[in-house]
């Protein structure tokens, strides 16, 4: 049996081929179903679920670094609060709040559900961790907590 230079030379770039062909697969199976909110995005809840969708996760701040807050928050017409906006699909196709960008020029249009309805299942409106939704919850724990007491 001969082995030519040649064969020879080709062998260790085909192992690293079939060995990072191995790694992105391990990678890309590795990835979560749904994305999760972080630390303040906004997850929007008031229609989905009742629409039999996933509530929506908006990350707030990879929008932050690319646009003043006028363009969404004067321009567009969002509310200052999360949950204070009526965002429904019609409005978004009709070009109103998301749809204003996500029209398939600016950005992604509406066609990948998933791309906006990744949140987690029973998740409510609220901005993800912030610190006023944990003074929120904490509140109405102690409000809940004080009239079991007096009961």
């Amino acid at each position: 049996m001969e082995i030519s230079y040649r064969s020879f030379r080709s062998r260790p770039s085909s192992l690293a081929f079939i060995a990072i062909i191995g790694i992105v697969a391990v990678a890309i199976n590795s990835l979560p179903d749904r994305a999760e909110a972080e630390y303040g995005d906004v997850v929007i809840n008031e229609f989905s679920e009742d629409a039999g969708m996933r509530p929506v996760v908006f990350p707030h701040w990879f929008h932050r670094i690319r646009f003043r807050c006028k363009v969404c928050h004067g321009d567009l017409g969002f509310a200052f609060e999360a949950g204070a906006n009526e965002i429904n699909m019609v409005k978004i196709i009709d070009g109103q709040y998301c749809g204003a960008c996500h029209d398939g020029d600016v950005a992604w249009s509406i066609e990948n559900c998933e791309l906006c309805h990744s949140g987690q299942p029973n998740t409510p409106t609220q901005v993800h961790h912030s610190t006023v939704q944990q003074l929120i919850s904490n509140t109405e724990t102690r409000i809940d907590d004080d009239k079991e007491a007096i009961e």
